[in-house]
């Protein structure tokens, strides 16, 4: 549906609207992107999914850290909103984003384990020797990104380059809350089946400075999550995302700039019913159409 308010941002996934001074509505799309490109097919729900599956987290963690949820109803925003925005959006408050992201890998994969091959290390951060693929590591490890321009890759830092980006107080408490975060997270999801290899949070600073847990969070799209069913180090799990969308792109003639290409119908079914999935093993519940 059409939204009338100033739209500020749009992600590959998420449009941001202005509500007020100190309010944004967020709204997640069901737009699929992958190597960075926004393809023409969607996932049905997707937006709803990941929302929903945010909502869950963000409360759970409220002890821990304060979130960018208000209370404020989408319906009290839009007037005209009807049950498929109201799932898919949620109005939050206006924060400083920082200029990083925070991500936990409990488990050795993706970039971490090729920078491992390497180097032996990951971000600065010595492993052990003889780790192998999707290992799970002694203590979950802190390694975070510096936020790249639109159009670039986000780079990994070490945490000396991150106290210089800001500030070494607030590296420290962002490094415990994110490890602190994960290390809750991944037993709640461990006893429902899902191993949460690794993720990735953003934050924020408020009117106060306080830091402030926002975007998405433990999300299919924000972390890498494998079913305990069928994991088995050596390999490269199966993960609960688009990754059956990602391979089946690996095998076409195309360069991975836009336009990308269609997506066989079944392959979109599949990947919808993936995040149908963790959400139900998430939250317990079925998600309501």
């Amino acid at each position: 549906m059409e939204i009338h308010l100033p739209k500020i941002h749009q992600g590959k996934v998420r449009d941001v609207y202005e509500v007020d001074d100190q309010h944004l509505l967020m709204v997640a799309s069901d737009r699929l992107s992958a190597f960075d490109v926004v393809l023409p097919d969607a996932i049905p729900r997707k937006g709803a999914l990941l929302t929903q599956i945010s909502n869950f987290w963000f409360q759970m963690m409220e002890p821990i850290i304060k979130n960018h949820l208000t209370q404020i109803p989408v319906a009290q925003v839009i007037s005209t909103a009807d049950d498929d925005l109201i799932q898919r959006a949620v109005v939050v408050k206006k924060l400083r984003a920082l200029p990083c992201e925070a991500i936990v890998r409990g488990y050795i994969i993706g970039s971490g384990w090729k920078d491992y091959l390497e180097s032996g290390a990951v971000c600065g951060i010595q492993l052990p020797k003889k780790l192998q693929q999707a290992e799970q590591l002694d203590q979950p490890i802190f390694t975070p990104s510096s936020k790249a321009q639109v159009g670039d890759h986000d780079e990994n830092i070490s945490y000396k380059q991150l106290t210089n980006l800001i500030g070494s107080d607030l590296a420290r408490q962002l490094k415990e809350v994110s490890l602190t975060i994960y290390e809750k997270a991944s037993q709640h999801a461990k006893k429902n089946g899902i191993i949460i290899a690794d993720t990735k949070f953003e934050f924020g600073l408020d009117e106060h400075d306080e830091l402030v847990l926002m975007d998405e969070v433990l999300t299919p799209d924000s972390s890498r999550f494998w079913n305990t069913s069928n994991y088995q180090v050596g390999t490269s799990p199966e993960s609960y995302d688009k990754q059956f969308i990602r391979d089946y792109l690996e095998t076409l003639d195309w360069d991975k700039q836009a336009p990308g290409p269609h997506v066989p119908q079944e392959l979109i079914e599949k990947t919808a019913e993936k995040y149908h999935e963790a959400y139900r093993r998430i939250t317990g519940k079925v998600f309501n159409q």
